[in-house]
């Protein structure tokens, strides 16, 4: 269990810095062009995750996302003890990965978001993007789990670019990202919509996912 939870921790922190980290020097190398900074943010993003989970997931699941983990405890896969464990220690290594991300390009620590994200349209991007994340795990994971950090990291990618929102997908890094005035920032008013409409389009894909992995039934042959 200490193991695992080590391993939560350090992918979340390093996931958190790769969001935060790359957005800063995107803007930095490009004041101009909003689009090359989010390609830069996205492109890191997948990169990371990609990594982090195949190094990762072997020792914990490579959750980094409380949504994935109250996913995983709906499905079975978890008790209550260690769902509570990894989503403490997804939002401390969250947490952390903001200030060290403010650290490596020294700028202040504690910094609360500015940058307003709210309305209908963002909240159903949220939705949208933590259901077809969570799709993503529970189908790969019974028919291509080998291929479950490429998939991830795809759809995150694809995310980043077809939702309003820019695709958080994750509560833990909704509540760091309130914590950073930064392009990857949102302001901490607008952190407890994001994260309902995240657990919403959590528990639909969960639902989805069950009725298509249900194997269907063949009717018995009558009998002579």
């Amino acid at each position: 269990m200490s193991r695992a939870l080590l391993a939560e921790a350090l992918g979340t922190m390093l996931l958190l810095a790769t969001v935060v980290g790359s957005g800063i020097m995107g803007q930095a190398l490009s004041p101009d062009n909003t689009a090359v900074a989010l390609l830069a943010n996205a492109a890191a993003t997948a990169g990371a995750l990609y990594v982090l989970i195949t190094i990762l997931g072997p020792i914990s699941g490579a959750h980094f996302n409380p949504a994935v983990t109250l996913a995983m405890k709906l499905h079975g896969g978890l008790d209550t003890r260690t769902t509570a464990a990894y989503v403490l220690v997804q939002c401390a290594g969250a947490i952390a990965g903001v200030l060290l991300a403010h650290a490596m390009f020294d700028l202040p620590l504690f910094q609360p978001g500015v940058r307003a994200r709210t309305g209908s349209a963002q909240w159903l991007s949220e939705g949208v993007a933590t259901f077809g994340l969570l799709l993503t795990i529970l189908l790969g994971l019974r028919h291509r789990a080998q291929a479950i950090p490429a998939l991830v990291a795809s759809y995150i990618f694809a995310a980043y670019w077809f939702t309003a929102s820019t695709s958080f997908a994750n509560p833990a890094v909704t509540l760091a990202r309130a914590l950073t005035q930064t392009f990857a920032g949102i302001r901490p008013l607008d952190v407890p919509a994001f994260i309902g409409a995240q657990l919403i389009g959590a528990i639909l894909a969960l639902l989805v996912a069950r009725i298509l992995l249900t194997p269907a039934t063949t009717p018995s042959p009558e009998p002579p």
